[in-house]
């Protein structure tokens, strides 16, 4: 095992949970907290102090231990297990991604997620044909010994997951990883907790929201060394799958349809756009064939700093967030820009937008890039 990789203690296990239950901690923050303290413990002390500095004129809302120990509970009881970024059995594709789940709960069998997967996604309502198609690759692409990961929904997804239950499935859910979407569905979802493997970041009967499917699908490409897919309108949300997919620097496949079908507006845009021209499991294995034998290093933030270092005296600390809310607007701007026009430390800048970030005034996007929450 690479020495990166290690098992949490029960402890730490419970203060990464209450880090990223906190207010304001997404998964790049929480990761930025770890690098700049160490260690979940030391970050949740100075959440306090470092969301007052960003401007939050109010207490944070610190995860109780009590909430975090509750969850835990909530996880034995259902059979599942909470993975850490930073443990072997976290899924590594996964883990190489920057917005990657900090603690992912699993149900099911963790060693599926050990082996290499191919996502595939399309429309609810998709046609026969489509799901045939779906079926029947999903099958060939775990002949050719890949998991197929999706997202339990109606049409492709179902297929996929229906074709792949022989030789291995992964279920990424928006909800809790016992709340079945659509219902509908429950019998599939047994079949895969028996066979392969449920995942979700949210915790335990966490009911589906709208919000919530968009950070789904980034897992779904992220768990993925590519992702295929088989028709989707010109909104579905499997285009943000596939956009999720570039951003993590993953291959994308798309199935080509007839431009009389409103479900081949995606892929067909897709093609136009850069992705490969899919048929058959032949031209999937033909890009994926050098990233099987590619070495996947390991994510950046295995191993933490001991201890913390000290915030910077609050008077510089005013003057360099001033400075650098002055040059944030709207509109996404990468770090190096902003730590480039304000000639500041990349230290003290990573800290200011992180302090901006817990008292909730910054957004993080692909590509290092931050912008300015008005309002």
């Amino acid at each position: 095992m690479d020495e990166t990789l290690r098992t949490l203690s029960a402890a730490e296990r419970l203060d990464w949970l209450r880090l990223i239950r906190s207010e304001n901690v997404g998964p790049r923050t929480f990761n930025r907290l770890l690098e700049q303290f160490g260690s979940a413990t030391a970050a949740l002390a100075a959440l306090p102090d470092l969301a007052r500095r960003g401007g939050l004129k109010r207490s944070i809302r610190i995860c109780a231990k009590a909430d975090a120990e509750r969850e835990l509970a909530a996880v034995e009881r259902l059979g599942a297990r909470l993975l850490a970024t930073i443990e072997p059995t976290y899924p590594r594709w996964l883990a190489a991604a920057e917005d990657a789940p900090p603690l992912l709960v699993v149900m099911g069998s963790p060693a599926v997620l050990a082996r290499p997967m191919v996502a595939m996604v399309g429309a609810r309502n998709a046609s026969l044909n489509g799901r045939n198609l779906a079926r029947r690759m999903a099958a060939d692409l775990g002949r050719a010994g890949l998991v197929v990961a999706s997202g339990l929904a109606r049409g492709i997804d179902t297929a996929a997951h229906q074709g792949a239950l022989a030789t291995g499935t992964v279920a990424v859910l928006a909800g809790g990883v016992d709340v079945v979407y659509p219902p509908e569905n429950e019998p599939l979802w047994r079949d895969i907790t028996g066979a392969g493997a449920v995942v979700s970041e949210m915790p335990p009967g966490t009911q589906p929201q709208a919000s919530y499917f968009p950070r789904r699908n980034r897992i779904i490409s992220g768990l993925s060394l590519g992702v295929v897919v088989i028709e989707a309108n010109a909104r579905s949300g499997s285009l943000i799958t596939a956009r999720f997919a570039a951003d993590q620097g993953r291959e994308v496949f798309a199935v080509p349809g007839s431009p009389l079908d409103p479900r081949a507006a995606g892929p067909n845009d897709l093609i136009r756009h850069g992705a490969t021209l899919t048929e058959s499991v032949d031209d999937v294995m033909a890009v994926l064939g050098d990233m099987l034998r590619r070495p996947l290093a390991e994510p950046a933030g295995g191993g933490f700093r001991a201890s913390a270092p000290p915030l910077p005296a609050e008077d510089e600390g005013r003057e360099a967030h001033a400075e650098i809310v002055e040059s944030l607007g709207p509109s996404p701007v990468t770090v190096d820009e902003i730590i480039r026009q304000c000639q500041l430390s990349p230290s003290l800048v990573s800290l200011v937008l992180l302090e901006l970030e817990l008292a909730g005034r910054l957004e993080r996007h692909p590509g290092n890039r931050v912008s300015l929450l008005i309002g």
